[in-house]
């Protein structure tokens, strides 16, 4: 395992102070747990990014699958942590009240797993349809693929209403596929694949088979459990202002995007990101992509 170099982690710090100000009693075990790890192998990544990330090259032809275990739990920077673990403690907070503790956990980790083999499918089928062997190669690590899954099924429990997508107003049923294509436009280097395989697996969930698989393989119901997770839980209050500063999740995605845009133009002439650190020809063989964006 490597520590990673020192320096001012505005993502990770901004981050931080979101959870105090929520309140560690106030976020829900599972919730909690999940941004404790994800933080962990940020200060702490088990390898670097290039040999942590998912590819077809790798995982298949190279039958090195512990990437699939490996590459939700690893972010570029951290503002890619900041704004992936942001939008996971607002859908965990709601998720794991609404589904129990032992439920969500079972969920967390079945998507962490199926997100990575869809997204090995669809680049798959991309590099044979497109006749584009780079999609073999093309590499990507982060959560967000998860949390696009997560965000199907938060559309799914609480249909109606509308989110405001770059500026836009769009129905919350068509809110993941909106900012699959607006993420896909605005924010170069982020994985259309690993996002889009997220929304398939959640709506293999909410839509398809993949949730009485899973009470099958588990041999009960998700909602048989505690609905709040665990005895004496604390409701969270539905006013998130004290910590988002008023702005929708959308809204500041966009604000952490743009300063994560700001934070590297201003460090052209410091040493690259942690996860780059990529020789000239693996630079040419291989593309590294983010799960990033949601």
């Amino acid at each position: 395992m490597q520590r990673r170099s020192r320096g001012i982690n505005m993502g990770l710090i901004l981050l931080l102070s979101q959870i105090i100000q929520v309140g560690i009693n106030n976020i829900p075990p599972v919730t909690l747990a999940t941004l404790a790890l994800n933080i962990w192998f940020f200060l702490n990544p088990m390898k670097p990014l290039y040999n942590s990330c998912l590819s077809v090259e790798k995982c298949y032809q190279q039958k090195d699958w512990q990437r699939l275990l490996l590459s939700p739990f690893h972010h570029a920077d951290d503002w890619h942590l900041y704004f992936n673990m942001a939008s996971m403690l607002w859908k965990g907070i709601n998720l794991e009240r609404r589904l129990g503790s032992r439920w969500f956990a079972y969920i967390i980790s079945t998507f962490s797993l199926l997100t990575g083999v869809v997204y090995l499918l669809l680049q798959f089928g991309f590099a044979e349809l497109m006749d584009e062997p780079d999609y073999r190669r093309n590499c990507a690590v982060g959560f967000s693929g998860v949390l696009f899954a997560l965000k199907v099924l938060n559309n799914h429990y609480c249909p109606g209403g509308f989110v405001n997508i770059w500026g836009f107003p769009v129905p919350n049923r068509f809110a993941c596929w909106a900012e699959l294509v607006a993420i896909h436009f605005f924010s170069p280097g982020t994985s259309f694949s690993g996002h889009l395989a997220g929304i398939l697996v959640g709506l293999m969930y909410t839509q398809g088979p993949l949730k009485k698989i899973m009470e099958t393989c588990a041999g009960y119901s998700g909602y048989q459990n505690h609905p709040y997770g665990r005895p004496g839980y604390t409701e969270v209050p539905r006013n998130y202002d004290a910590y988002t500063a008023g702005l929708s999740e959308e809204e500041q995605l966009e604000r952490a995007l743009r300063a994560s845009l700001w934070d590297r133009g201003n460090t052209r002439n410091s040493p690259p990101s942690y996860g780059f650190h990529l020789s000239p020809e693996e630079m040419r063989r291989q593309r590294l992509y983010r799960f990033d964006g949601q």
